[in-house]
């Protein structure tokens, strides 16, 4: 009877070995990954304001390659030449443009577009009793990219009680950001937003979107690797 147990358990471990040998690893791209993520919360209300979130489709074939934001400040240093989104995606108005973002650069070819979530790295500064305070601290990587990312960051806005308007004397990366760097240097931001749209929310229109693609082009156009590029003939 110990015979049969023993052999028996044998037999379990084998088969056991031979299961988890032919279970293959399912290793999602980042291209899968971040198309699971933004359309994970498609419909869904939004914690910040309740508002229903907008229904996006990914491509599959999109370029986006997730960094941090150490690594986007060792690529610089690097000297290399890039794109990268500035966004996270229950940001609303990413939303409105992510898809746009997406479509110009596969018709511009680019193959990369780098993508860093800032929801959680940056700092949140507040005006309290007349004094600005740092109510969150930043990520240190997000501090290194507000240097080196200085030339093209707008000016971090808050306002006190009655509405008027504080120097903070930081920049910020707001949500959404495209950054064209080149040889290391940034040379371009666009928030990719038209200047049509007023609402995060709302429906997106022709010539919101004619805009849309208009601003990310002008600003991918600038590291492709030909001269004149558009989204009609791409490059």
């Amino acid at each position: 009877m110990k015979k049969r147990w023993i052999l028996a358990g044998i037999a379990a471990i084998a088969i056991a070995i031979t299961a988890c040998t032919n279970k293959k690893e399912v290793v999602k791209t980042d291209a899968q990954k971040f198309k699971e993520e933004y359309e994970s919360i498609n419909g869904t209300k939004r914690e910040k304001d309740g508002k229903e979130i907008r229904t996006i489709e990914i491509a599959e074939n999109n370029p986006m390659v997730y960094a941090t934001a150490e690594q986007i400040a060792k690529m610089m240093d690097d000297k290399e030449t890039f794109a990268v989104y500035f966004g996270f995606k229950d940001c609303p108005w990413c939303r409105s443009m992510v898809t746009t973002l997406i479509e110009c650069a596969n018709e511009l070819k680019l193959t990369k577009i780098y993508y860093v979530d800032v929801k959680e790295i940056r700092d949140t500064l507040e005006v309290k009793d007349g004094e600005i305070v740092t109510s969150v601290e930043g990520s240190e990587g997000y501090y290194q990219l507000l240097a080196k990312l200085d030339n093209v960051l707008s000016d971090y806005a808050l306002k006190d009680v009655d509405g008027n308007p504080v120097d903070t004397n930081e920049k910020r990366i707001y949500a959404p950001n495209v950054v064209v760097v080149k040889n290391g240097e940034a040379l371009e931001l666009t928030d990719g937003i038209s200047d049509k749209q007023t609402d995060a929310y709302g429906e997106l229109s022709d010539d919101m979107i004619t805009d849309m693609q208009a601003k990310i082009v002008n600003a991918l156009g600038l590291i492709v690797s030909e001269p004149g590029c558009s989204v009609e003939k791409g490059c």
